[in-house]
């Protein structure tokens, strides 16, 4: 039976653990999970820290190991981090570094080497990277969380006309989920005005239940990853394919 392989940073809550627990009840998929830690104790877990690219290896060669026989192979680079929060000339600088780090420097260094190692691979290959509506808009207090994933979208642009010309190509997208009710949101809530300006804007989304739960949100991700649009459009918002 050919299987159908999934990498998923940042699967120990939020999106990324709703995405690999869905994409495991299908019994042809194999899902690899990437976190700090691993609670539960689930198999094909990974428990590393992606702020040191030395940890890379372990994962291509869970790759290498399983991709025999696979159909596709799927990287969902989704690990990231919204701090620091607060006004440029007030963010701490070994903050900036951690979070540059880990909403960039990891998902970039990971789809280079899920690109390099799959080379010679003939079957589908993806890369799905999680973005933001603030990689897109300005939001005062988010200067380094804007500047990161705004950097990913452009980063995908890159690949996605890269693989144009490659025999074996890499389909590449990068997505904004829309508001979600993970922790990350919690974090955001708990600013302060002075920090985060448009603080009780989210705390009013979250009064009014206008946020979308993970479960949800993971399930328009799956269906776009399986869509034509993931082959066609480099940068998407889950919102526009409900």
């Amino acid at each position: 039976m050919a299987t159908h392989l999934y990498i998923v940073t940042g699967a120990s809550r939020g999106i990324g653990k709703a995405l690999a627990t869905k994409l495991d009840k299908d019994p042809e998929s194999i899902v690899l999970r990437i976190a700090r830690n691993n609670p539960e104790a689930l198999e094909h877990f990974l428990t590393l820290d992606l702020t040191d690219i030395d940890t890379i290896p372990e994962i291509i060669n869970w790759i290498d190991e399983n991709r025999q026989g696979a159909a596709s192979i799927t990287l969902i680079n989704n690990a990231g981090m919204v701090e620091p929060i607060g006004l440029i000339g007030s963010v701490n600088a070994h903050s900036i570094q951690n979070a540059v780090a880990l909403n960039i420097t990891a998902p970039i260094a990971l789809t280079n080497a899920f690109i390099e190692a799959l080379e010679d691979f003939p079957r589908e290959k993806y890369v799905l990277n999680i973005s933001s509506g603030a990689g897109r808009k300005a939001y005062l207090g988010w200067g380094v969380y804007c500047m990161t994933k705004a950097a990913l979208d452009h980063f995908t642009r890159v690949i996605f006309e890269e693989q144009k010309s490659v025999k074996n190509p890499v389909y590449i997208a990068s997505i904004a989920p829309g508001v979600i009710d993970t922790d990350m949101q919690s974090v955001i809530r708990s600013s302060s005005i002075e920090t985060f300006p448009l603080v009780e804007r989210f705390i009013s989304l979250k009064e009014e239940e206008l946020l979308s739960s993970p479960e949800e949100t993971a399930q328009k991700l799956i269906h776009f990853r399986h869509s034509d649009a993931m082959k066609t459009t480099p940068i998407a918002d889950v919102r526009d394919y409900d």
